[in-house]
C-alpha cells in the first residue's frame, strides 16, 4: 500500500494504542501458537489468531453490550460462538481444499465487538497496525528503555461485522486503508452507498429488499395503517427509513407512529413504548427493525400490559426464526410474521460443532466461557460462573448434554469467508499463474484490486445458493417468511412463503390468536361501501371518512363522485349511471280517465245535437238559430271535445301535428262563430237606432265568410309554426327530476313550450274576450227576439273557466306532477268551455225539438222597425227602473210612446229571412 494514502493524524493515535501494554508484553509477541495444540498467549487473550500466509480479519458479537460503563456483557452462544466457529470451520475447509488457493494457507485474526460500535472501532484498529508507520523516538518504557515493536499481522480483508452500526463504524476506517470487508449479517440500506462504503460488501441482502418484502407482506394482508419500531442505531433506523420511504412511494401504507428504542433504555421505557403504540389502536400491525434483546423486552412489556393478541408483529431478519426473543412469551408473540434471508442448515457444520470440546478447541479463547454457559457448570476456581453449584467435567457433549440448533447466519458467515477465498483465488491465478504458493506479486495485496475480484465472484455457497454481488456489493434478495404459531402446547416457526423479487405467500397456512382463519385488520378506516367515496384526512392518506354520493352523483373512482349525464341517474349501487325511465300519460291514469270520460260524454252530446239539427233542418227553431253558423259552432264544440284524445295519446310526430292544429282550432271555430253572431246582433240594433235600413253583411253567407276569415288567421299561425319549428317529440328530464333519483322520470312529450301554447290559445282567447265584450253590449236586447243573453251567459261562464285555468296551469310548472296536472287542466277546461256553449245555446233548443214539438212552430213576422223599437223600450225601461219606484216607470214609458206615435201609416220591411 502506498504510504501517502494513510492519514498522518492517525499515527500518534495508533502509537498510543500499541503502547498501552507493557514493553515486556510486546516482546512476547514473537511467539506464535499452533492452530489447535497450544492455548494462545497473553497477547491474544481477547482475540483469536490463526497463523497463515494470508491473514483475514473477523468481527463477531461474542458478548452482548455491557451496562453501566462496562464494554462487554454476557456471552452470546449462538450469534457469537456459532458464527465465530463457522469462520474457523470455513478456513479449515479452504485450507484443506486442493482446488481452492492451493499451497496457500489462510490465517485469521478474530475480535469481539461486544455488540457495541465504539468498542468494535477500537478493536478493529488491530487490522490496520501493519499499515501504519510507528515513530517511537519520543516514547520510552517504564524502565527507560526504548520500545520494541512486534511486527503486526497484515490483514488483507475483514469478515464482519454483524450489526450494521458496527459495520458502518468499521467500514469508515477500513476504506481509508483500502481493506475490503464482507459482512454476513449487516443489512442497513445505508451500506449500499458505494460512494461512502466502497470497500464494503455483504452476502446478505440489504434492508431495502427486506423492507420491500415486508411492505409486500403488509399489503398482502390488507393492512394499510401500521406503526414502526426501531432500535436506535443504523440497522433499526435505516431499516425503518427504507420501509417508510418505500411505503410512501407505493402510497398504499401509512405510518401511524414511528417509535425508536433508545440505545440505553431507562426503566419502564418499554412500557411507555407499548402505551404509545396503543394511542393508535387501529394500527395493530407493528413493523419491527430491532435487535434481539429489544424484541424480547418489547414482547415482555406487551405481556405486562395485557396486550396479548392485540399487536400483529412483523419482524425483520433480526427476529427471523430465533427462539430466544420468544422464550416465555409465546402467547404474546403468537401470529408474528418474521422474515429471514433464505438459508439452509449446513450439516457439515453441525457435525463439526458437535465434535468441539475443551481439549480440541483451545484456539477459541471464548470456548471455555461458552462451555460453562452452555452446560450451566463451572470450570475450576477461575470459571466465569462463580455462583454455579455444578462443576464441569469436560466430558460434556454439545447436542447430547445441551440443546443445540444451528444459528441462522452460519451459512452466510461461511459464504463470506468463501467469497474472500474465491476472490483471492482469482487474484492468485491472475498474478501468480503456475506459481506454487504466494508469488512476490501477492506479497503486498492491493486492496482495490482484491475488491474488484470480490465483486466478480460467482459460486454456489454452503447452502447451494448462488453467491454474487452487484455493483454496490449487495447480495440478491431471497427471503423465507415465517409465522410463529401455537399448536396445542407447542410453538414453532412455520414457513408460510418466500420472497424473491416478488412475494409468494400462502395465507391458508396462517394462524391467528383469535382462532379465526381470516386475517385480522390493521387499517385506519374501514373500506367504504359501494356508492361511497373516500374523503381523505389531510396528511394521512390511509385514513378517510366515507361520504355517500348523493343526488345524481355516482362513484366514479375511489375518491371521486361525479354527476351522471342529464338523461341518466345512478344505479342502485351508485357505481355507474343508468337511463332514466321514460314515461307518458297513460290511458288508464286517473289524470286521463276523467278528461276522456268528460270528452266522450261531450262528443256524444254534440253528435246528438248535430244529428238532431240535421234531422230537423227546416224547423223554425233550427232556422231561427242560424243553421249555417250553428253547424260551424257545433264543429268547434266537437273539436274542443276531440282534442282530449291527441293530448293524452302517446306523443309522436303525427300526434304532435294534430295537437298543434286542433289545440286552438276548436276554440277558434266556436268563438269566431259566437263573435260573428254577437257582432251581427250589436250592429243590427245599433243601426236600428240610427235608421230603418239593415246593416251590411248580416246574411248567412256573409256571416260564414267573416267566421272563416277569423278562423283562417288561426290556421295561418299554425302553418307558420309548422314551417319555423316542425313538430317533433322530446324527452323532458327536468319536469320530474326529483331530489331522489329513484323517482326521477323522463317525460315523453311534444316539443310545445309554454310560450307556444300561449300563442296557440292566445288568438282564441282574444276572440273569446271580444265576444264577451259584444255580449255585454247586447245584453239589453229582448230574449224573445234573439240569443244575446244565452251567448252572454256562455261567455261569462267561459271567462270564469279560463281565468281559473291560467293559475292552475302555470302555477304547477314546478310540480313533479306537472305533465298530468297541465294536460288534465287543459283538456277539462276545453271540454267545460264546449259544454257551457253546448248546454246554454243548444240543449234548450234540442229539448224543445224532442220533447215539445208543439212549440217548434212559426211565430208572427215582425219588422226590423218593431224589433228595434221593442229593444229600445226595453233598454229605457231598464234605465228608468233604477231611478223610479215601481209602477211609475211603466206609466211614464207608455205615455211617452203614445205621444210619439206617428199619425200616418208607415210601411215596414220584414226581416223574417234574417232571423236573429
Amino acid at each position: 500500500m502506498a504510504r501517502e494514502s494513510k492519514p498522518p493524524s492517525l499515527s500518534l493515535h495508533f502509537l498510543f494504542f500499541l503502547l498501552t501494554a507493557e514493553c515486556s508484553w510486546l516482546l512476547s509477541a514473537a511467539q506464535k501458537p499452533s492452530l489447535d495444540s497450544q492455548p494462545p498467549v497473553q497477547e491474544y487473550a481477547h482475540s483469536i489468531r490463526l497463523d497463515g500466509d494470508i491473514m483475514l480479519g473477523g468481527l463477531f458479537p461474542v458478548h452482548a453490550r455491557g451496562e453501566r460503563g462496562v464494554p462487554c456483557g454476557e456471552l452470546k452462544k449462538e450469534k457469537g460462538i456459532h458464527r465465530l466457529e463457522a469462520m474457523l470451520f470455513a478456513i479449515d475447509l479452504i485450507n484443506k481444499d486442493p482446488e481452492l488457493l492451493p499451497n496457500v494457507t489462510l490465517g485469521a485474526r478474530i475480535l469481539d465487538t461486544c455488540s457495541r460500535d465504539t468498542y468494535a472501532l477500537e478493536q478493529s484498529l488491530t487490522f490496520v497496525q501493519a499499515l501504519i508507520e510507528r515513530d517511537g523516538s519520543d516514547v520510552r518504557c517504564a524502565n527507560g528503555d526504548p520500545p520494541i515493536f512486534a511486527k503486526p499481522d497484515k490483514v488483507v480483508g475483514v469478515i464482519g461485522a454483524a450489526a450494521s452500526s458496527v459495520s458502518i463504524m468499521v467500514a469508515n476506517i477500513l476504506r481509508l486503508f483500502k481493506i475490503p470487508q464482507i459482512s454476513y449479517a449487516s443489512t442497513a440500506p445505508e451500506l449500499s452507498d458505494n460512494t461512502r462504503y466502497d470497500f464494503f460488501s455483504r452476502v446478505v441482502p440489504p434492508d431495502s429488499y427486506q423492507a420491500q418484502a415486508m411492505l409486500d407482506i403488509v399489503t398482502a394482508m390488507g393492512w394499510n395503517y401500521v406503526s414502526t419500531l426501531a432500535s436506535e442505531g443504523n440497522y433499526g433506523e435505516s431499516g425503518v427509513d427504507a420501509f417508510v420511504h418505500i411505503s410512501r412511494e407505493s402510497g398504499g401504507v401509512c405510518i401511524a407512529q414511528s417509535l425508536k428504542i433508545p440505545r440505553e433504555p431507562k426503566p419502564g421505557e418499554f412500557d411507555k413504548l407499548i402505551l404509545r403504540l396503543l394511542e393508535t389502536p387501529n394500527a395493530r400491525a407493528v413493523i419491527m427493525f430491532a435487535n434481539e434483546d429489544d424484541i424480547r423486552r418489547i414482547l415482555d412489556a406487551a405481556k405486562r400490559n395485557n396486550q396479548t393478541g392485540h399487536f400483529l408483529w412483523v419482524g425483520s431478519d433480526s427476529w427471523g426464526s430465533k427462539i430466544s426473543p420468544v422464550v416465555g412469551q409465546e402467547r404474546v408473540a403468537e401470529g408474528a410474521v418474521t422474515i429471514l434471508p433464505k438459508r439452509a442448515s449446513v450439516d457439515a457444520f453441525d457435525r463439526y460443532f458437535r465434535s468441539r470440546s475443551l481439549s480440541n478447541n483451545r484456539r477459541n479463547v471464548w470456548f471455555a466461557e461458552f462451555w460453562e454457559e452452555n452446560f450451566s457448570c463451572k470450570l475450576g476456581m477461575h470459571g466465569k460462573r462463580p455462583g454455579s453449584p455444578k462443576k464441569c467435567t469436560a466430558l460434556e457433549k454439545v447436542g447430547r448434554d445441551s440443546t443445540y440448533e444451528q444459528e441462522g447466519k452460519v451459512q452466510f458467515v461461511m459464504d463470506a469467508v468463501y467469497a474472500m477465498a474465491h476472490a483471492l483465488h482469482r487474484m492468485h491465478r491472475e498474478l501468480c499463474s503456475g506459481y506454487p504458493g504466494l508469488c512476490p506479486r501477492m506479497a503486498n495485496i492491493d486492496g482495490k484490486e482484491l475488491l474488484s475480484h470480490i465483486r466478480g465472484v460467482n459460486f454456489n455457497g454452503s447452502a447451494n445458493t448462488p453467491v454474487v454481488f452487484n455493483e454496490n456489493g449487495d447480495a440478491p434478495g431471497r427471503y423465507d417468511i415465517f409465522q410463529y404459531q401455537m399448536n396445542r402446547s407447542t410453538a414453532e416457526y412455520k414457513v408460510i412463503g418466500h420472497w424473491t423479487d416478488q412475494l409468494h405467500l400462502n395465507l391458508e397456512t396462517m394462524q391467528w390468536t383469535s382462532g379465526d382463519p381470516s386475517v385480522p385488520a390493521s387499517v385506519c378506516s374501514l373500506p367504504c361501501r359501494t356508492g361511497e367515496r373516500k374523503k381523505v384526512v389531510k396528511g394521512v392518506p390511509c385514513c378517510w371518512h366515507c361520504e355517500r354520493c348523493e343526488g345524481y352523483h355516482f362513484q366514479a373512482s375511489e375518491f371521486l363522485c361525479e354527476l351522471c349525464p342529464y338523461e341518466r341517474r345512478p344505479d342502485q349501487n351508485r357505481t355507474g349511471c343508468q337511463p332514466i325511465p321514460i314515461i307518458k300519460l297513460e290511458w288508464h291514469s286517473p289524470w286521463a280517465v276523467v278528461p276522456v270520460f268528460i270528452s266522450v260524454l261531450g262528443i256524444l252530446a254534440t253528435t246528438f245535437t248535430i244529428v238532431t239539427f240535421v234531422r230537423y233542418h227546416d224547423t223554425p227553431i233550427v232556422r231561427a238559430s242560424g243553421r249555417e253558423m250553428s253547424y260551424v259552432l257545433l264543429t268547434g264544440i266537437f273539436l274542443c271535445y276531440a282534442i282530449t284524445f291527441p293530448m293524452i295519446a302517446a306523443p309522436d310526430v303525427a300526434v304532435c301535428s294534430f295537437r298543434r292544429i286542433f289545440l286552438g282550432l276548436g276554440m277558434c271555430f266556436s268563438y269566431a262563430a259566437l263573435l260573428t253572431k254577437t257582432n251581427r246582433i250589436h250592429r243590427i240594433f245599433e243601426q236600428g237606432k240610427k235608421a230603418v235600413t239593415a246593416p251590411r253583411f248580416i246574411s248567412p253567407a256573409s256571416q260564414l265568410v267573416i267566421t272563416f276569415s277569423l278562423i283562417s288567421v288561426q290556421l295561418l299561425g299554425v302553418f307558420v309554426w309548422f314551417a319555423a319549428d316542425p313538430p317533433h317529440t322530446v324527452v323532458d328530464y327536468g319536469e320530474q327530476r326529483t331530489q331522489d333519483p329513484e323517482t326521477a322520470r323522463g317525460v315523453l312529450k311534444c316539443d310545445i313550450s309554454d310560450l307556444s301554447l300561449i300563442c296557440s290559445l292566445g288568438y282564441s282567447i282574444l276572440l273569446m274576450v271580444t265576444c264577451t265584450v259584444y255580449a255585454i253590449k247586447t245584453r239589453g236586447v229582448p230574449e224573445t227576439f234573439n240569443e244575446a243573453k244565452p251567448i252572454g251567459f256562455t261567455m261569462y261562464t267561459t271567462c270564469i273557466i279560463w281565468l281559473a285555468f291560467i293559475p292552475i296551469f302555470f302555477g304547477t310548472a314546478q310540480s313533479a306532477e306537472r305533465m298530468y296536472i297541465q294536460t288534465a287542466t287543459l283538456t277539462v277546461s276545453l271540454s267545460l268551455s264546449a259544454s257551457v256553449s253546448l248546454g246554454m245555446l243548444y240543449m234548450p233548443k234540442v229539448y224543445i225539438i224532442i220533447f215539445h214539438p208543439e212549440q217548434n212552430v212559426p211565430k208572427r213576422k215582425r219588422s226590423f222597425k218593431a224589433i228595434v223599437t221593442a229593444a229600445t223600450m226595453t233598454s229605457k225601461l231598464s234605465q228608468l227602473a233604477a231611478e223610479r219606484p215601481n209602477g211609475e216607470v211603466k206609466t211614464e214609458l207608455c205615455e211617452g210612446m203614445e205621444a210619439n206615435l206617428p199619425t200616418t201609416k208607415t210601411t215596414y220591411v220584414s226581416y223574417t229571412n234574417h232571423a236573429i
